[in-house]
Formats: C-alpha cells, structure tokens, sequence
C-alpha cells in the first residue's frame, strides 16, 4: 500500500528517540496546509499533533503553522492597531484585561481580539463576558471591520475566522492535553496589526512565540507570562516580558507591583467589572491589573515609548474612559 502523503510528516517527529527531529518552517507550513485543508486522516492528525506537544513546537514550527494560517485566510484588510489573542480563560481573578482593552479602544486605538471558548471546564472566556458585558462580538471579517469602526473594539471566535483550528482546540477532551494549535493561535497576528500581544501560562513558550515572532517578520510584539494563561499583567509576581520589534529581540523587567500577595475572589461575578468600569477601582489589585496590562499593550503599539510615558498614557486613558458604554 502506498504511503499517505502526511505521512512523512509524521515520520520526520516520531522516528525513534535519535532518528526524530523538528519540522524546518516549510515543512511545516506544508504539512499545515494539508491540516488546514482536510487532506490528512484523524489518526495521522493525533499523532502529529501529540508528537509535535511530547517535543515541544519549535520557532520554526510555529511560524510555519502561521505563515499556513495566513496563506489559508488571505489578507483580510483588517486596519487594527493591535491584535490581541485570547485563548485561555480565567478561573482565579476578574478578566481585568478586558476593561483594559476598552479603555485603549476609547482613546482610540483600534482592538482586535480573537480566541477560543469552553474547551477547558471552570473558566471564564472572553467571548461570554464581551456579550454579557455588551461589548462588540464579530461573527464574520466584515462585521469586526464594522465594529472596529463604530467601536474601535472587537472579538471574534476563532470558530468564525478560522474553523478548522476550532475543530482541533476542540480536540482537547479526546487528546488529554491542549496541542499546539494554541501555540500557533496566541503569535498569529490574523488582522496583519502593527502590535501583536500575547500571554503565554508556561514560561518555556515566552521563546518559542519571540523566536517565531521574529521568524515571521512581525513589526512589534510583546509576550507575556500572563494571569490564568491571559496577556494580563499580574501585580503579585515580577513579569519578565519577551519582545520583538524590527527583528531586534529583547526582555523587559517589572518589579512586583504590589506587596502583599492578593487575596482571591470569592466568585468572578461579572458584576464587579462593570462596577469598577462605571465607578472606578475597588481595590489595588484591579487597579494595578488593569493599568500594568495597557501599559504593555501601548508600548506593544509604540515601542519607542518608554514604560513610564506608557504608563503615564495609560493612566490618562482610564481616567478619560466612557463609562457609560459598558451595558
């Protein structure tokens, strides 16, 4: 019997402890298009896709599996200032992130957030809170330009811009274990945005997405171990940022905001967001989440800002918010 042509693929990552190797980015790219396409069996797609987690994806994959992501999509001509991934839900504090994202979108940045929801039982996912809160929520390209243009804000699901990497996060319960396709995911950069940011939950992967990152030729990125998994600033814990602008790779390094470890809340009521959005910060914690994650995300879009001029507009920004347009 003829070998199947994803094949090789397969063989390339699982020959044996000294004969496996990495996929070089166009095989990876190759191989992905096939994914992408549905020319590949079920059985081959596990198994590539467990090898590819047991070794850990490379940069090289990485940016393969994206350059077959965008290849895959086209130029969709979504004119955003920064592109926002947002795959892993919280389940420990507020997704204080989002209010961040509002504000920068007030002062007229325009947002684009995509991600996934419900594949991990217990968290809170963008996709719910935008419309409990009543936040724009794209279902095709041509309404998040829509959106970005009444609202300078959107999300849209992943299931709506790209199905295929759906169908494969949504593989998760069958799998055991999360595949690389949110990898690919977080560093994707689907609306071709100037700033790209994305939270990482395992420090490993802060290099992997910069390497990729600047594989791919992105304009300014900023990774980040984030709260829950989330690019969301965590004042309790020093933060070691991973950037990439113009191919120059760099860290940068916060203190801990705050000096006593927070105390958790009791329930993640959306309640309390929309409170604080109206209001004003309840707590310290809120505050420094909310302010230490646009301070990232505008030196993501003008990295030629210093982190205290971020911070500095960043405060602006929340004091100047409407706080009227949240349900």
């Amino acid at each position: 019997m003829k070998s199947h042509p994803f094949a090789e693929y397969v063989r390339i990552l699982g020959k044996g402890k000294n004969g496996a190797r990495s996929l070089t980015q166009q095989e990876a790219k190759a191989s992905f298009h096939m994914i992408l396409n549905n020319q590949v069996e079920d059985i081959q797609l596990g198994a590539y896709l467990m090898l590819l987690r047991v070794q850990e994806e490379s940069p090289e994959e990485v940016a393969g599996f994206v350059q077959a992501c965008h290849e895959h999509l086209g130029d969709l001509k979504i004119e955003a200032d920064l592109d926002w991934s947002s795959y892993a839900g919280k389940r420990r504090h507020h997704s204080w992130y989002i209010l961040a994202a509002k504000a920068l979108a007030d002062a007229g940045y325009k947002i684009f957030m995509h991600g996934a929801s419900g594949h991990t039982a217990g968290r809170v996912y963008t996709n719910d809170l935008f419309q409990e809160l009543g936040l724009p929520v794209a279902n095709s390209v041509d309404e998040a330009k829509s959106n970005l243009a009444s609202a300078n804000l959107t999300y849209m699901p992943i299931a709506s811009l790209l199905p295929r990497l759906h169908e494969i996060i949504e593989l998760r319960p069958f799998l055991g274990l999360r595949s690389p396709v949110h990898t690919l995911c977080k560093i994707m950069n689907p609306s071709r945005s100037y700033g790209t940011v994305a939270g990482v939950f395992h420090p490993a992967y802060n290099g992997i997405h910069q390497g990729a990152a600047k594989l791919l030729q992105f304009p300014s990125v900023m990774i980040a171990k984030g709260e829950g998994g989330e690019f969301e600033r965590n004042p309790d814990s020093k933060l070691k940022a991973f950037a990439v602008v113009d191919g120059d790779e760099s860290a940068i390094e916060l203190d801990q905001m705050s000096k006593l470890r927070s105390v958790k809340p009791e329930n993640l009521d959306t309640e309390y967001l929309i409170d604080t959005w109206k209001a004003d910060f309840k707590d310290s914690y809120s505050e420094q989440a909310v302010l230490g994650t646009m301070q990232l995300a505008i030196k993501a879009m003008k990295p030629d800002l210093s982190l205290e001029h971020c911070m500095n507009l960043a405060r602006q920004y929340w004091a100047s918010r409407n706080t009227r347009d949240i349900r």
